[in-house]
């Protein structure tokens, strides 16, 4: 049964190629064509291969054991002592099962995503897929890293896979690139998910949406202002000039995030009562359910934001 894409990452550009057939085979390696591209992913996004024969501790996505404990010695530092991460709802997460987990977006590099990431893991037990625009594997050792660390290009048949056919946690951030390139003057008013690709994704996988409001990622490294004519040259998304590159110059301040306290609030998670593995889904079906979401989202965000009395202390 062919699967239709969604738009997982926010972005808006309509998909071209044809969908492949089948949920788990691996895409054609020879056949480019035969992938669909995720939109808005001008660096040749495709479905990675099923599980591999493998002798090292590197998985069929990419993802190392070792690479993961690297993470979790550095992001237990990040998420203990420098965020002092505090959750809300954490037993909203399925402990078995597929689920897709959605959040905002924040910071010009966004430390939302391995914050959540250890979080789970470290919290519940359970490893968790990050999803996102495949042009961070095109960055040297930037790209590498990120696969090892968990990082899945989000193309639908490898949100499939993860969700349905693995029963596996997978994280997407529906804003995409809007949400980090954001100004400070803009913190915490969400973007438009997208197409609403999420949903259907779920749908189509018959799996929860696991909504999480994030507070504190905003202020982690906060964006004054983007340069676009670099953006272009250079073909990525954005280029920003941030807080922490104007106290700390531009390499440090690329590399430190300003001690902001994060609050995650996961909400109730939102089950669609319609089949999986349906080929078409109505369109306004799934865009009234990703706007739900959006809103309830962005009302937990002004909630937690009226309730917190500093931004360094929570």
């Amino acid at each position: 049964m062919a699967r239709r894409p969604g738009d997982l990452t926010g972005d808006s550009a309509q998909p071209r190629a044809a969908r492949r057939r089948g949920g788990a085979e691996p895409a054609p390696a020879d056949s480019r064509a035969s992938l669909l591209r995720f939109p808005g992913m001008h660096h040749g996004a495709e479905a990675l291969p099923a599980d591999p024969a493998r002798r090292s501790d590197v998985d069929a996505w990419g993802r190392s054991e070792r690479a993961r404990r690297f993470a979790r010695t550095l992001g237990g530092f990040y998420y203990r002592d420098w965020f002092r991460v505090e959750w809300e709802g954490l037993d909203r997460i399925p402990t078995t099962g597929g689920a897709l987990l959605i959040a905002n977006h924040a910071g010009a590099i966004p430390s939302d995503a391995p914050m959540i990431m250890h979080g789970v893991e470290v919290e519940l037990g359970r490893s968790v897929y990050g999803l996102a625009d495949n042009w961070f594997r095109t960055i040297p050792l930037v790209g590498t890293a990120w696969s090892r660390m968990g990082g899945v290009p989000a193309h639908p048949d490898n949100a499939h896979r993860l969700l349905h056919d693995e029963a596996a946690l997978a994280l997407v951030f529906p804003e995409g690139t809007k949400g980090p390139s954001k100004l400070m003057t803009e913190r915490y008013r969400l973007r438009r998910f997208g197409r609403g690709g999420f949903v259907e994704t779920a749908m189509r996988a018959g799996v929860p949406v696991v909504p999480i409001a994030v507070v504190g990622a905003e202020e982690s490294m906060p964006v004054v202002y983007r340069l676009p004519a670099v953006a272009g040259a250079l073909k990525v998304p954005y280029v920003p000039i941030t807080v922490n590159h104007l106290l700390m110059g531009p390499v440090l301040g690329s590399l430190v995030y300003l001690p902001s306290k994060f609050r995650f609030r996961v909400l109730e998670p939102v089950e669609f009562d319609v089949p999986p593995l349906l080929e078409h889904y109505p369109r306004g079906r799934i865009m009234e359910e990703a706007e739900a979401i959006r809103q309830r989202i962005q009302e937990a965000l002004y909630e937690m934001l009226a309730e917190r009395r500093s931004v360094w202390f929570g």
